[in-house]
Formats: C-alpha cells, sequence, structure tokens
C-alpha cells in the first residue's frame, strides 16, 4: 500500500474509532452468545466462561511460555537501541500474540460442555490484532527519543508487575519467585502483556498509531472491568491476590483511552 493510501485509511481510522456508534459495536460484542459442543443452559454462563478460561489450550504450552516472556524483553531493548528500526517488528509481534491470546486463552475442550469457545473476548482479541497489523503497514508509531515529564514514566512499574504475574499459577497467591518473570504464562495472557503494550504507546504518544491506542485500551478496560467483577466481588477470598494483578490493565488501559483523544499540536 503507498503512502497516499495508508494516509487515507489512517484519517478514516482515526475519525471511526471516534464515533459514538463505533463504541456501541463492541457493546453490542458483550451479548454474542459463547459455544460449546454439548448443550449447554445460558444461565451457567458464568461458571461455562470459568471452566474455559481455566481450562484453555495455553495452559497445555508451557513448554513455550519463556519464549514469549524473553521475546518482549528482548523487543523493548531493541526498541531502546534501535528506535525505529525495529517499529514494523514490534507491532507484528504484538499482533502475533493477540491472535494467540484470542485462540489460546478462549477456547478449551471441558469435561461437561465439550467444546467450549469464548466467542465475547475471541471476538474483541481478534479485533485488538487487526488494529495491530494494520499498523505494520501503516508504521505510525515512532520509538525516537522525546523529552517527557518524569510523571509520564509511571506506567512502567505498574506494567512490569502485570507482566511479572507475581502469583501461584494454581492457587493465584502470591509468589514472588523472580525466576517467573521468564517462565510463567503471562507473555500468553491478554491481561498481562497488554498493560505492557498501552505503556509502550503511552510513553511514545502522541506519536503513535492512535486509533490502535484507543481500541487496545478499549478493550482493555473491558476485560478489566470483567476481571475485577469477578476476582473482587464474586470470588474475593481466593481471588483477590489475582485482582490486584489485573489493576494494571485497568489503570493502564483508563490512562491511554483517555489520552488516545487528546489533541496535541503533533497531531
Amino acid at each position: 500500500m503507498n503512502g497516499v493510501k495508508a494516509q487515507t485509511v489512517q484519517a478514516k481510522l482515526e475519525r471511526i474509532t471516534r464515533k459514538w456508534w463505533f463504541f456501541l459495536i463492541f457493546i453490542v460484542i458483550q451479548f454474542i452468545p459463547f459455544y460449546t459442543s454439548k448443550t449447554a443452559d445460558v444461565a451457567d454462563i458464568g461458571i461455562i466462561t470459568g471452566e474455559i478460561l481455566s481450562k484453555g489450550i495455553v495452559y497445555s504450552l508451557s513448554i513455550v511460555y519463556p519464549v514469549f516472556k524473553i521475546m518482549p524483553i528482548i523487543l523493548l531493548i531493541l526498541i531502546v537501541l534501535f528506535r525505529n528500526r525495529v517499529k514494523r517488528i514490534f507491532a507484528g509481534y504484538v499482533a502475533l500474540t493477540y491472535i494467540l491470546f484470542a485462540f489460546l486463552q478462549n477456547i478449551a475442550i471441558t469435561e461437561k460442555w465439550g467444546l467450549g469457545i469464548l466467542t465475547i473476548n475471541l471476538t474483541m482479541f481478534l479485533a485488538v490484532a487487526v488494529f495491530w497489523i494494520w499498523e505494520t503497514v501503516a508504521v505510525k508509531n515512532d520509538f525516537r527519543p522525546q523529552r517527557r515529564p518524569l510523571w509520564r514514566y509511571w506506567v512502567i512499574p505498574v506494567a512490569l508487575l502485570a507482566f511479572w504475574y507475581p502469583a501461584n499459577g494454581t492457587t493465584f497467591a502470591a509468589d514472588f519467585n523472580p525466576v517467573s518473570i521468564v517462565s510463567n504464562m503471562a507473555g500468553l495472557a491478554f491481561c498481562m502483556m497488554t498493560p505492557l503494550y498501552l505503556a509502550v504507546l503511552t510513553i511514545y504518544h502522541p506519536r503513535v498509531n492512535i486509533p490502535v491506542l484507543r481500541v487496545t485500551a478499549l478493550v482493555g478496560l473491558i476485560i478489566a472491568f470483567y476481571n475485577i467483577w469477578v476476582n473482587f466481588f464474586m470470588f474475593p477470598g481466593g481471588m483477590w491476590w489475582n485482582g490486584v494483578l489485573h489493576l494494571p490493565l485497568v489503570s493502564i488501559s483508563i490512562y491511554a483511552f483517555i489520552l488516545s483523544f487528546v489533541r496535541t499540536k503533533e497531531e
């Protein structure tokens, strides 16, 4: 795609993602029914959702967990060292991971309901992936150094907490084993990686792909709402620490979403 066409599409995406009906689409998505290969009662949606999320395909892929923890670290180092020479690679990796999040976290084989698919999450994660794929074409992210007030870097420790995910994968109790920084499943989890991706974009804002920032933050907000409800209100006794580790998704998604509507002289 030539530069003129890319600019035209980019401008349209910027306008469309500001429209009220664009956000209505994501509200409508929340009513897409889940899929199970065996008959299921819609009244059991909470139980079925928990069953699918706890038995997702991702849990059978522990052998590759370190790969998806080490790769983001390498990419962040490359961004610092090589700036814009790696921006397309970064966008491509992020797009790939959102595709993996969609299928690996939201599809499971359950004993009672057979094949189960959380179509809501699957749809939203793939929507985010599409926008990041677009960034590999538009390459609007600009990772050149910019002068920033120190407070803009608050997202770094918050995102790193999510990336570390210091919790036991079975009991969800706090577990600060440093080895988990490069060994747990957080690298293949939407809720833990989205804060990191958004942190990068917010640090370099406004020289980033604004529609990508906006849509990623929007879906992050929606997923954060579900997780806060489950961890702090439905199962506060055993899941509260998992809820704490989802606060980076909440805070950075809110911040990034607001930032995506801030007009600057550079836009």
